[in-house]
């Protein structure tokens, strides 16, 4: 028997905002724990004899962090799959089935990287245990021994021990997330377990499952797979044949149907980390019952969750509240509350407002960037580039920008010329000049950039060459989809200005450039 671990990697954690946004979000976070959550997932079952390396399943945007992130916890992933669209967890876990070289003989432990385990060592025993269930033709899972009435998980009742095997049971029911009273029943009758989303079953018994009850979904995961290509040390999934697959969650595609389901029941330390009261119970608590991270001072204040991740933060006479104070967003809420996060998160993005995916400080390849002003015209941003890396080939159509050396050694392409800048040095780089930047170095370079121009969004990059493989097939292309970009901003404006009378001329212009674009 292998073990092949099989993390899911694609949520944004909207209820942990604003540390946890779209574009860094909370399993990249060091929450709770040493490391990030992904990391220390990915070391509960580090690969060494039966357990192979994992297979990593993320979305496109992160996966230059994910693969930074597993470096530096030591561990090098057998397969890191980009999913072109998300369409939940059953087609997801499709694609590493169906990869695998032996189904007959691999049990794929699914885990999702934004979790919590106190105790690596139980929780490995409880894999181990449900694997050797697994490996009889069994589909799997773990069940956590409920220490309340929770109404935020969902339920397994179990059933019968499974003969000859110690602390397995047959699944008797999956239940959905239940009222306060139903959740008191469950917590009183002992029967009942928390679903922790966490499946261990043969590669081949789910791929059985699946071509029984989702026909469909094999045939766009097979076409997907079979159509998928190779991009650095990343597996690219065929995007129309991906977008195919039906958007089902493993429990609602097979599990609550399928034949021959168990569960093993754990009683470790974990946690969802779904909302900030889930770190105010895993963390420690000081003699008012609160827990601080950061630089806080409080008076008068009990159980609360308070963090500051740069300046100072105070809080006087306040109970049970949350407090998180970000670069750029500031939280303040009651901590019965919390759970209503996610929709200031919808808010900003309706609102168009970045707050809601970036933080200030944004990762890429290369190194980073963090935004220090901004205002009418204008933005600055101080910039890292890693030792030996360098940004893509590219030119901008709405902005000029201005470097200027802050330590370091970077080597500057600004149109034919090539120049090797150190400390205090600058250069400017006019609207619409090809130009490109790199560390030469063995230390990181820093830089303060000062943009300036009619529209200063990230969209507005057009890539010729580049190390990392973000460059389209043609320049063409991506002359094509920044004028779109260019035209759909602009029609966006004109929302809620543009008369009825003058509506469908308008729309009659977009389809028209978009025929011309042929887009759509």
């Amino acid at each position: 028997m292998k073990i092949l671990p099989v993390i899911l990697s694609g949520g944004s954690g909207t209820r942990l905002w604003p540390l946890s946004r779209a574009a860094y979000p909370k399993q990249l976070q060091e929450l709770h724990g040493s490391g990030s959550l992904l990391q220390q997932t990915a070391s509960r079952l580090k690969p060494s004899g039966d357990i192979l390396a994992p297979v990593i399943i993320c979305n496109v945007e992160q996966r230059f962090i994910i693969a930074e992130q597993l470096r530096a916890a030591g561990i090098e992933p057998s397969l890191i799959v980009l999913e072109p669209v998300g369409r939940s967890t059953a087609p997801a876990l499709a694609i590493p089935a169906m990869w695998c070289d032996d189904p007959a003989d691999t049990v794929m432990v699914v885990m999702p990287s934004d979790h919590y385990i106190a105790d690596a060592k139980a929780f490995e025993a409880a894999v181990r245990r449900a694997a050797a269930l697994a490996l009889d033709g069994r589909l799997m899972t773990l069940g956590i021994k409920p220490t309340k009435p929770h109404t935020g998980f969902g339920y397994i009742e179990k059933g019968q021990a499974i003969a000859d095997h110690d602390g397995g049971y047959v699944v008797k029911t999956f239940k959905e997330k239940p009222d306060a009273d139903t959740a008191k029943t469950y917590l009183k009758s002992g029967n009942f377990f928390w679903n922790s989303g966490i499946f261990i079953f043969r590669a081949d018994v789910y791929m059985g499952e699946l071509e029984r009850l989702q026909p469909k979904m094999v045939q766009a995961c097979q076409n997907a797979l079979g159509k998928a290509t190779r991009d650095l040390d990343f597996l690219r999934l065929d995007p129309d044949s991906f977008a195919a697959a039906p958007n089902l969650s493993i429990d609602y595609a097979i599990m609550e149907d399928a034949r021959n389901v168990g569960v093993v029941p754990v009683d470790f330390v974990w946690s969802d980390v779904g909302g900030w009261e889930a770190l105010w119970e895993l963390g420690e608590k000081d003699d008012d019952g609160n827990v601080i991270s950061g630089d806080v001072m409080t008076s008068g204040t009990s159980n609360s969750y308070i963090r500051a991740d740069g300046r100072l933060v105070t809080v006087l006479g306040l109970d049970n509240v949350v407090v998180i104070d970000t670069q750029d967003a500031l939280l303040v809420a009651d901590k019965a509350q919390v759970d209503k996060v996610k929709d200031f998160v919808e808010r900003l993005k309706k609102d168009g407002r970045g707050e809601g995916q970036t933080h200030s400080m944004v990762y890429r390849p290369w190194g980073s960037y963090e935004l220090v002003d901004r205002g009418e015209r204008f933005q600055v941003k101080q910039i890292m580039v890693k030792p030996g890396a360098k940004l893509s080939l590219q030119m901008h159509y709405h902005r000029a920008e201005h470097w200027i050396i802050v330590s370091g050694t970077g080597r500057v392409t600004c149109g034919d010329k090539v120049t090797l800048l150190g400390t205090n040095e600058s250069v400017y780089i006019p609207l619409g000049e090809k130009h490109m930047l790199e560390n030469p170095g063995k230390t990181p370079l820093y830089l303060i950039e000062v943009q300036s121009g009619d529209y200063l969004g990230e969209d507005d990059i057009v890539r010729f060459e580049d190390v990392y493989g973000r460059v389209p097939v043609t320049v063409q292309e991506e002359q094509a989809e920044a004028d779109s970009r260019k035209f759909a901003r602009a029609i966006a404006h004109l929302e809620g200005i543009v008369p009825d009378e003058k509506v469908d001329e308008v729309v009659a212009k977009i389809d028209a450039f978009l025929a011309e674009q042929k887009i759509g």
